[in-house]
């Protein structure tokens, strides 16, 4: 028997090992791919090689940067898509204080010597004070921001972002929508937002965690997403 398809998106300057746990956890009972999304200059064109790695139906899980892919792919063929979950994102366009804040960031990468993947101020921003301090958490994604490196990190932080609502409102499946509560990068709030706009959603937060959630509550998340995919 088919297993049902479950795509699972990371998000900046993260690859597969991202979602290490979850793969893990999911793998024996549902068909887990992970999308590249370090190609392509558009969110259309990230959509596109994403639905090019999933078969005609599948479930679509999008973490950050990801989520934002996700709802370009509901924008574009929502009937391919079973189910949705985002995670530590947000349906909401850059402000223009937002996109002026990216441009500046890259330009501040592009000077010699000043990209150094995931630093310690970073790293304060994107986990929680305690897993911040965890070596092993901390490792893996260092070792993702240096594998991905400068270019991917311009490209992906220059990408515009857009307004998903719309797409979110008029999809009529189960929806899971996940956060950190110490997320400081797309805060609890805005997820409630979420889960208040989407039909059939499901609101999961996980406590003592920042925005990595895959990597912070790696258990939890396999968890969440194993209730989220049987939901009919």
């Amino acid at each position: 028997m088919e297993r049902p398809c479950l795509v699972l998106i990371p998000g900046l300057l993260n690859d597969a090992d991202l979602w290490r746990d979850q793969a893990a956890a999911l793998s024996p009972v549902y068909d887990v791919r992970v999308a590249d999304i370090t190609q392509g200059e558009t969110m259309a064109v990230l959509a596109e090689t994403v639905f090019a790695l999933a078969p005609e139906r599948f479930s679509l899980a999008g973490f950050s940067m990801g989520g934002y892919v996700a709802q370009e792919m509901l924008r574009q063929a929502p009937d391919r898509v079973e189910r949705l979950a985002l995670l530590d994102t947000s349906i909401h366009a850059d402000t223009p204080q937002k996109a002026a804040e990216r441009s500046a960031l890259n330009q501040l990468a592009h000077a010699p010597g000043r990209f150094h993947g995931m630093g310690d101020r970073m790293m304060r921003a994107y986990m929680s004070p305690d897993h911040a301090r965890d070596p092993e958490m901390t490792g893996r994604v260092r070792a993702m921001t240096q594998r991905l490196g400068l270019e991917v990190f311009l490209r992906q932080n220059g990408l515009a972002r857009t307004d998903g609502e719309a797409a979110l409102r008029a999809f009529t499946r189960p929806v899971l929508v996940l956060c950190g509560e110490l997320d400081g990068i797309t805060p609890l709030a805005g997820h409630r937002e979420m889960a208040d706009l989407a039909w059939d959603a499901e609101l999961v937060v996980a406590p003592g965690c920042g925005h990595l959630t895959p990597i912070e509550a790696p258990e939890l998340v396999s968890a969440a997403l194993d209730r989220w995919m049987r939901r009919t």
